[in-house]
């Protein structure tokens, strides 16, 4: 009865084979490659293939924070902040840390920042709940300071792995700190943005963050330009400029 070889038998049999080859090449034989190239692949050819390592999803995510004690901004928190939306979204926003209201509900982006990022989405021609939003941080940092660098490095890793488990064929960064830390530069969100840049094959699009553009109305139009070419990227319908 035939069968598949297995793994060993397979690894076994390359074996012999790359033994015969080099012995073949000591004795110059020719009419047989016996290339340094070729006896190297046998060398990999019949060894079991490591499994990809499946994503964990969400839930296995946020319960591995649990109540998360790690950095100092767990002592004056109110809710810690983990993520919303779908969790099979194509495009995800990731922002630096809560603010104040996001504190207070334990959800992102739902003060006057997350407003004008959801007028933002909507104009994509999406629903907020067609995409999903995180941020570097989990903790509102007290005063609306950046995040220190001890503090992203800590939450840095659940953020990566939201990455993973959504898969988003887009990530849009908003501002300086969340695009640094998922690009690991040092270089200012002026010359960042406008250009798509790569991030574990995931297309990463720099642009401004909300509560900059309410400071700073007059870069909304440069934001645009950035949702744009995402959209393009998706290829979403053509848009309506958000207000």
């Amino acid at each position: 009865m035939n069968r598949e070889p297995s793994p060993n038998e397979l690894a076994l049999v390359c074996d012999q084979v790359k033994r015969s080859l080099g012995y073949m090449k000591t004795l110059g034989l020719k009419g047989f490659d016996c290339s340094d190239q070729r006896l190297a692949c046998l060398d990999a050819w019949g060894k079991p293939r490591q499994k990809k390592a499946k994503p964990d999803s969400l839930d296995a995510i946020r319960a591995d924070l649990g109540d998360c004690r790690r950095c100092r901004l767990s002592e004056k928190r109110k809710n810690l902040v983990f993520g919303q939306g779908n969790p099979n979204a194509r495009l995800m926003f990731v922002g630096e840390a809560p603010g104040y209201e996001e504190d207070m509900q334990g959800l992102p982006f739902v003060g006057e920042s997350g407003q004008l990022l959801t007028k933002m989405i909507q104009a994509m021609g999406l629903a907020r709940g067609e995409v999903y939003i995180a941020n570097v941080v989990k903790c509102r940092p007290m005063d609306n300071r950046n995040p220190a660098p001890e503090e992203m490095v800590v939450c840095l890793p659940f953020l990566e792995r939201q990455i993973m488990a959504v898969s988003p064929l887009v990530i849009c960064t908003l501002g300086a700190v969340a695009t640094q830390a998922l690009l690991g530069t040092q270089e200012g969100i002026t010359r960042l943005r406008g250009h798509f840049h790569e991030y574990r094959g995931i297309r990463l699009m720099p642009t401004f963050h909300p509560a900059y553009l309410l400071r700073s109305p007059d870069k909304k139009r440069d934001a645009w330009e950035d949702l744009k070419k995402i959209m393009a990227v998706l290829g979403l319908a053509k848009p309506q400029a958000p207000a």
